[in-house]
């Protein structure tokens, strides 16, 4: 089985972003991801929902913390779009409820129209209260009316005049763009909750943290067990995280059934050094793990 190998990026300045994903893009890496939080909430109590399946710990504190280099995903994307040619980008995850969907729409169709469609759009509900509280965005209910906005966002993507009539959002006629726009768009979360709405509205699943392999696949069985049940049988790609850049891991999870998988960036993309030393680095984590060109 030929597996697609992407890295996944969170906690990384602007520009050395731009420069993993050159680099990432001319050696041959499929996909490039990058997290998101929109604020720090200094002295927040929330904390990121962990089920104990992980497959490390992938950080020792905080998820946020005033260290962490906090991006806006779909600019830091754009600026890496114009300078690549092949590699997708996409969002892991992108915290759709804490925006309008007509305002995601108009920010999608821009970044599918400067990467010529190279971009997926990675959303999840969020789980830090502070920040929804500091941006007056309900925390309560954030699920639902997620689903309805990815709702708004796939009709406003189709191309044309549309309008909605939706439990949490209403408006009359009106245009984001004129011809179609595609754009895939993958949800994520592990919980049963998040595993049903990815199986049900997504058309395709982003693994959250670091699960074993035991455990993703646990949770791709169910995903298609849930989609099986629903008459869905389109296909449906699931993105999960190797524990280590390892071509062990990778023949593990390809065995698995798996044919996409990612790994940390900042396992493969050293922190310190110019960037001719963080290429060599990244050339080499390639040839291990079996990318190419």
């Amino acid at each position: 089985m030929s597996v697609r190998i992407g890295i996944s990026a969170y906690d990384i300045q602007a520009r050395d972003l731009v420069d993993l994903a050159v680099a990432a893009d001319e050696i041959g890496f499929d996909t490039l991801w990058l997290g998101e939080h929109v604020v720090l909430p200094v002295g927040y109590e929330a904390e990121h929902p962990k089920d104990g399946s992980d497959a490390h710990e992938e950080r020792t504190g905080p998820i946020v913390d005033p260290n962490t280099q906090l991006l806006d995903p779909l600019v830091a994307l754009a600026g890496c779009a114009t300078v690549t040619r092949s590699i997708t980008f996409a969002t892991g995850v992108y915290v759709a409820p804490l925006r309008h969907p007509l305002a995601i729409a108009r920010m999608v169709h821009t970044l599918a129209q400067v990467s010529n469609g190279r971009f997926i759009l990675g959303a999840g509900a969020g789980w830090l209260r502070e920040e929804f509280d500091a941006l007056e965005v309900p925390f309560k209910g954030r699920g639902k009316r997620m689903e309805e906005q990815l709702e708004i966002v796939r009709k406003a993507l189709r191309g044309g005049p549309f309008a909605h009539d939706g439990e949490r959002y209403q408006f009359a006629d009106l245009q984001v763009c004129e011809e179609p726009s595609r754009v895939p768009v993958v949800l994520g979360g592990n919980s049963e909750v998040a595993l049903r709405r990815a199986a049900l509205h997504g058309d395709g699943w982003f693994v959250s943290g670091t699960p074993t392999l035991e455990a993703a696949t646990e949770r791709r069985n169910r995903l298609f067990e849930i989609r099986r049940a629903a008459g869905l049988d389109d296909p449906f790609p699931t993105y999960v995280r190797l524990p280590k850049p390892d071509p062990h891991e990778v023949s593990r999870y390809a065995s698995a059934g798996f044919d996409e998988v990612i790994v940390w960036a900042h396992q493969i993309w050293p922190a310190e050094g110019d960037a001719r030393r963080k290429r060599s680095a990244l050339e080499t984590w390639a040839d291990r793990l079996g990318v190419s060109r």
